[in-house]
């Protein structure tokens, strides 16, 4: 697949950025916000998509290798299993982080204020999600395009 016009890809150098920017802001408040994991994952993962539909796949297939992606998801899914037994002394997915104190969240009477780190392992599982969930979907575009098949068309 060949890359689009000058202005597109010009376009994608400027939003691209803020794409990821806003996928992670998405990413690390899903536990206050509407969203989480899987929706930053989506959203981070159209950046990619961005890129490959307007540098083509040729061109970017250098700069987003498979391997990467694959090992990068096997990672966000080993980190989510191993948050969930980190718990199981007591249940599994047991949030043993919420209301110890400092940066995995205090103890809070009433109303949450909107701290960050009030949520205890929730915002590492949503981390974990959405690494995987990024590093999936940004494989199948990579694979839909044909961007890492060595016999593609020139």
């Amino acid at each position: 697949m060949r890359g689009m016009s000058k202005i597109v890809r010009t376009i994608t150098n400027i939003l691209y950025s803020f794409i990821i920017i806003f996928g992670f802001y998405i990413i690390m408040h899903g536990h206050l916000t509407p969203g989480g994991g899987f929706q930053g994952g989506a959203v981070v993962a159209s950046a990619f998509a961005l890129l490959v539909v307007s540098y083509g796949a040729l061109k970017i297939k250098d700069m987003l290798k498979a391997k990467n992606f694959s090992v990068s998801e096997c990672s966000g899914l080993l980190a989510f299993i191993g948050l969930g037994f980190l718990g199981i002394g007591t249940v599994f997915f047991y949030n043993f982080l919420a209301g110890k104190g400092g940066l995995f969240g205090n103890v809070i009477y009433g109303i949450n204020p909107g701290d960050l780190n009030t949520a205890g392992v929730l915002p590492l599982m949503n981390i974990a999600v959405g690494i995987e969930v990024l590093s999936g979907l940004t494989l199948i575009i990579l694979y839909m395009f044909n961007a890492n098949n060595p016999k593609e068309e020139k």
